[in-house]
């Protein structure tokens, strides 16, 4: 027995003192180890020893898989063997902002930064695997989960997830990309089959897990609760074996979502790795450890002993999970990590400053001065509610959150600082009723007085983390504005016309009472420096940059998804089909020619900027080629502030159908005020492809092309005609 502890550890590389190893050193020492493993151990590693980890082996000194929820944050430390949470007083974080707020900021350098902070913390409490981040596509404002994901446009969660996860796996932390794939919906996620057409899975709902894989070099994915095609998406053989295993090489660990797995057959043979979350009676195998009952733990081990299924099958899965820990745990240049830094700070109010859209700017309401003259009544319960709490897995624990009113009353020394609730909303909870102490009428009562004695009034209000709002588990069931907070607009427009509102939320609402506000800016969630970010925008001290990540319909009927029947959301309970196949988002309001509240890639600047000078370096290009388009970004006002150029392309008469437009290129510039600069943006003209299913492969159409250049979606400052040829240039 000691010789072959020796000889693990020696595999293992415990004594070396290597600075790194490399990708073939890390598979000689699989090989090597391998072999050593009982049957019974290489099954065991294959599903969870408690809520948040998989077992290693001692007798190997094989260390065990530690996880955490994700991805703004580390989840508070969960207990053993139970959803509660363990009591630890030394598991508080920085709490970052949502990914819709990342999205909104365009900017991939912060991304990194974001990544990189989150994996230090990750690091620092001693987690092997990340559980985020997610880019599942905002298909309808009505998704409970939107507020985690990175909006509605593949490029776009392309580009910024890639960043992310080379900032969380410096830090020897896999990142895990979540949730693969189709899981735009909470209503009836643990079983809704969705079918969807070729061409939509691979142009809109994979892009952006293929460049995680790819390009980001993802060490874990997390299948997805929903099924798609009959299978689910935790063991689903096109999924998981054919697409990201085969297709896209992928070389890491499939981490179910917890309960995802459903069969041990398909399990052990459609791609599954590491098994999560199982409910299980205890019953059937031993009473003592439940964990026996997973489908690739006692039942998966019988199936290997009867050679129902070959030894390689689960090889190959003890191969994955000790490649990642090799990557992780068994890493011997592994950082150390760290919590709670200022730096961490800085960067969650960077990347919320960044994030922040201004919407509407009447009179320019905005920014509001610091002067002794001047009263502020902020009114609304999310002035003042920590957006830290509920919201499901995604919950945190920060060391602190400063609220928006908090925030406001910091940076306003001269101004006065008066204050009303409004409205509630109840506590963060699952339950369906979330009763409330207040009383709803003497809040509006209180709020109206205080909105008549100010010179100006700042609504806070939108959405929260209480279930069937922004939170996990269930859909929105309203578009519109929850807790009587319509009605108390409009009461407070009626007794002060200076009105600002502030919306914090994950997801589009509707604004019937847009009419009535002078200004409004989009604020998401925007975790532990929520208050001093938002101050930061709401004084001029920051210029707000962020566009939409995503299209706010002005009606819910005027989202694609509704065009077509329950079928096509929520659908029936069984199934769905997504009938607007790959018109998601603007490429529906666009092609349909419906026109959204407000549009994807639009934001507002105290300052403003004139695009100019756009042009292609080619007007015809093969297909081999590379397009640049050139172009000078001026700010004319008196603001030093950061502008967006994005880069649409559309295919003029196409002989498949096709979105009118689609991104495919952006900039953010900074530029001070009066002063120009020049920005480029290159697109391959294989980015120009379509998904042709009935081949199966990528088809650059060749023709003409507009290509659009603007600041919005619906915001295009030119068109440029191009052509693609038939032909590479040799």
């Amino acid at each position: 027995m000691k010789k072959v502890i020796l000889l693990a550890m020696i595999c293992l590389g415990t004594w070396t003192s290597k600075a790194q190893y490399s990708e073939k050193e890390i598979e000689a020492k699989i090989d090597s180890i391998l072999p050593l493993l009982t049957l019974k151990e290489k099954v065991a590693m294959c599903h969870a020893q408690s809520k948040f980890s998989s077992p290693g082996v001692s007798r190997l000194g094989i260390p065990e898989v530690w996880m955490s929820d994700g991805p703004h944050g580390v989840r508070a430390e969960i207990s053993w063997d139970s959803w509660n949470y363990a009591g630890w007083t030394n598991d508080s974080i920085t709490a970052f902002p949502a990914l819709t707020c990342l999205a909104a900021s365009f900017n991939d350098s912060l991304s990194y930064a974001y990544g990189v902070a989150v994996g230090e913390e990750a690091r620092y409490r001693e987690k092997d695997i990340l559980l985020g981040p997610g880019v599942n596509i905002y298909r309808t404002p009505m998704n409970g989960r939107n507020f985690e994901y990175m909006g509605e446009d593949p490029y776009l969660a392309s580009r910024l997830v890639v960043p992310y996860i080379k900032g969380v796996q410096k830090n020897g932390v896999a990142a895990c990309v979540k949730h693969y794939a189709l899981n735009n919906q909470e209503r009836w996620r643990d079983h809704i089959n969705v079918e969807v057409s070729d061409r939509a899975l691979y142009e809109i709902y994979l892009p952006a897990f293929k460049a995680a894989v790819e390009e980001g070099e993802a060490w874990s994915i997390m299948g997805a609760y929903n099924q798609f095609r009959g299978q689910h998406c935790c063991h689903n053989e096109i999924l998981l074996n054919n697409i990201l295993k085969n297709d896209w090489g992928f070389d890491g660990v499939v981490v179910t979502d917890w309960g995802g797995a459903h069969d041990t057959k398909e399990s052990a043979l459609h791609g599954l790795d590491i098994e999560m979350g199982t409910g299980t009676n205890g019953l059937t195998y031993s009473k003592v450890n439940a964990y026996e009952n997973y489908y690739l733990a006692g039942p998966f081990l019988e199936m290997l002993e009867n050679k129902e299924v070959e030894e390689s099958i689960v090889d190959d899965k003890v191969r994955r999970i000790l490649r990642l820990i090799y990557r992780t745990s068994l890493n011997p240049n592994r950082p150390l990590g760290s919590v709670n830094t200022t730096a961490h700070h800085e960067v969650a109010r960077k990347v919320a400053q960044e994030g922040i859209v201004l919407l509407k700017n009447k009179e320019d309401i905005f920014p509001i001065k610091d002067e002794t003259e001047i009263t502020i009544a902020v009114i609304g319960e999310n002035a003042t509610r920590m957006m830290t709490r509920g919201g499901g897995s995604s919950e945190l624990k920060p060391q602190f959150e400063v609220s928006p009113l908090e925030g406001i009353k910091a940076r306003y020394k001269n101004a006065k600082i008066t204050y009303a609730m409004g409205y509630a909303s109840g506590a963060p909870a699952y339950a369906r009723v979330n009763p409330s102490p207040y009383d709803a009428d003497s809040l509006k009562s209180i709020a109206i007085d205080v909105a008549k004695k100010a010179d100006l009034v700042l609504f806070v209000g939108g959405l929260n983390k209480n279930h069937h709002q922004d939170c996990e588990g269930g859909d929105r069931k309203i578009y519109n504005l929850p807790f009587g907070q319509e009605a108390l607009i409009d009461e407070l427009y009626a007794v002060n016309k200076n009105l600002g509102v502030v919306m914090v939320s994950g997801n589009a609402v509707a604004m019937p009472w847009l009419s009535k506000t002078k200004g409004l800016i989009q604020a998401w969630y925007l975790g532990s420096m929520t208050g001093h970010a938002l101050a930061d925008v709401v004084s001029g001290d920051v210029n707000p940059s962020g566009k939409l990540p995503f299209s706010f319909p002005k009606k819910l009927e005027d989202n694609g998804a509704y065009a077509f029947g329950e079928i096509s959301y929520p659908g029936d309970s069984i199934m769905q089909e997504y009938k607007e196949d790959i018109l998601v988002g603007y490429r529906w309001h666009d092609t349909k020619k419906i026109a959204p509240e407000f549009a994807f890639g639009y934001g507002l600047s105290y300052t403003d900027f004139s695009i100019s000078n756009i042009q292609s370096d080619q007007s015809i290009y093969a297909a081999n080629e590379a397009i640049t388009v050139s172009f000078d970004v001026k700010n004319e006002g008196g603001i030093t502030g950061a502008e967006v150029v994005q880069v649409y392309t559309g295919k003029i008469k196409s002989k498949v159908p096709r979105a009118l437009k689609e991104l495919k290129g952006y900039q953010k510039l900074a530029i001070a005020s009066g002063a120009s600069q020049p920005g480029t943006v290159t697109i391959n003209v294989s980015d120009l492809a379509y998904y042709d299913d009935s081949i199966s492969e990528w088809v650059v159409e060749p023709g003409d092309y507009y290509l659009y250049v603007g600041n919005a979606s619906n915001n295009i400052t030119k068109k440029i005609r191009i052509s693609i040829s038939k032909k590479s240039r040799s």
